[in-house]
């Protein structure tokens, strides 16, 4: 197996395999340090974020949201594994040699124009949305797809193919392909 693909790109089978082995590590180690079984996810990192934020401008507020009495502001392994995705996509475009700064990636400005703030409001707002949806379905896709699939549910299976699904229907819808 090659360790990057023609274009320079890392291999996804190994970059796959990788975060298999990783989410196996993460079950292990948690289960032996913690004492209880932890599984891959990211979507309660960041309400924890926000509540770490606002417990400075409104620590009141914090007290009083149900929230944050059941599910405790903290940092946690799972913070520290978002803060390491950020470190390690940084660190794999550099050894790639793919980094770039780009306010308006040329997919983006082909279809939608070169407005850094119209991708911007969208960015947020598709942002939103999937937050408001990995937190109706109690989890990310991360938490559902990875987790899920390494405990054979059922809900893991149908949760990725959900995913997927209307992953590839959206960009199809957005970027005027037609190759479903």
């Amino acid at each position: 197996m090659r360790l990057k693909t023609s274009d320079g790109g890392w291999n996804p089978y190994l970059a796959g395999a990788l975060v298999g082995v990783l989410a196996v590590v993460s079950v292990f180690a948690t289960t032996k340090i913690l004492g209880k079984t932890n599984f891959l996810g990211a979507s309660t990192t960041f309400v924890r974020a926000a509540g770490l934020l606002e417990r400075n401008i409104a620590p009141e507020r914090v007290e009083k949201n149900e929230y944050f009495t059941k599910e405790k502001i903290k940092i946690d392994w799972q913070f520290m594994l978002v803060i390491g995705i950020f470190i390690g996509a940084f660190l794999a475009s550099i050894l790639d040699r793919s980094f770039k700064f780009e306010a308006v990636p040329p997919t983006w400005e082909k279809c939608f124009g070169k407005s850094i703030f119209v991708r911007a409001f969208w960015a947020v707002v598709g942002g939103a949305i999937a937050m408001i949806g990995a937190r109706l379905a109690d989890g990310c896709p991360s938490g559902h797809g990875l987790s899920g699939l390494m405990q054979l549910s059922v809900s893991g299976f149908a949760a990725l193919a959900l995913f997927f699904g209307v992953g590839i229907f959206m960009a199809s819808l957005i970027y005027k392909r037609r190759s479903l």
